[in-house]
């Protein structure tokens, strides 16, 4: 489906759910179709855990500093 811009504009939301469905949509200025619109597909699937074992997170990682508390709150 070839659609003007302007046309688009007001369609915007119909014209994503199409695409979203497999609809290939092309987006023309004056006749002069300028860019397609296609559903957004990630080219691989995240891998959790890659650092796992290769970062150290401290016993004491929670525990409020003394120093660090002055310079937010002032000396109390």
């Amino acid at each position: 489906m070839i659609i003007n811009v302007s046309e688009a504009r007001n369609q915007l939301s119909k014209l994503i759910d199409m695409a979203h469905h497999g609809e290939k949509i092309i987006l023309a200025k004056n006749i002069l179709p300028l860019v397609e619109l296609i559903a957004y597909k990630p080219k691989t699937k995240r891998k959790l855990g890659l650092l796992k074992g290769q970062i150290h997170i401290p016993e004491n990682f929670m525990d409020e500093d003394d120093e660090i508390n002055a310079l937010f709150y002032g000396n109390t």
